[in-house]
């Protein structure tokens, strides 16, 4: 099965389909943050993610109900291996040094997952050079009446 991608707004939406898994607009309608959608968005967006594989519906007298059949965790490892095919040329380990140098990671977090003992290199940053600054703030004086005067030779 391929599995699509979410626009900004259907992922929003979905965040609350998972929460709920199986639900009515009228449930919808009811758990949406403020500001509410107008229903008639809302159920736009509901036909698009049935048509796109993120939902099913059921016919129940005159409404449908509305079932989660794409979980959570299927989505979140889709995205995860997205990202690490187009942004981290699918290596594990770059997304490691990313999530450690933004410190998104860090080593007491990994302790739980392995029994090695990890040594993390801090990342050196060099200091920037502020020669142009330093010479506004600091500038060098000439001592003055001490000049140099060339010895003219006869």
């Amino acid at each position: 099965m391929k599995i699509n991608h979410l626009t900004s707004a259907e992922e929003n939406l979905m965040k609350l389909f998972w929460d709920l898994n199986s639900f009515y607009l009228k449930d919808v309608m009811e758990k949406h943050t403020e500001p509410k959608p107008h229903q008639n968005t809302v159920s736009t967006y509901l036909k698009i993610l049935v048509e796109k594989g993120y939902l099913s519906t059921e016919k129940v007298g005159r409404i449908f109900r509305y079932s989660v059949i794409f979980p959570f965790d299927d989505y979140k490892k889709f995205l995860l291996k997205d990202l690490t095919h187009n942004f981290f040329n699918n290596s594990g380990k770059e997304i490691l040094e990313f999530l450690f140098k933004e410190n998104l990671v860090s080593q007491n977090d990994l302790k739980e997952y392995l029994d090695l003992e990890i040594n993390i290199k801090p990342v050196k940053v060099k200091a920037p050079t502020l020669e142009f600054a330093e010479e506004i703030l600091n500038p060098k004086k000439d001592k003055k009446g001490k000049k140099k005067k060339k010895k003219k030779k006869d």
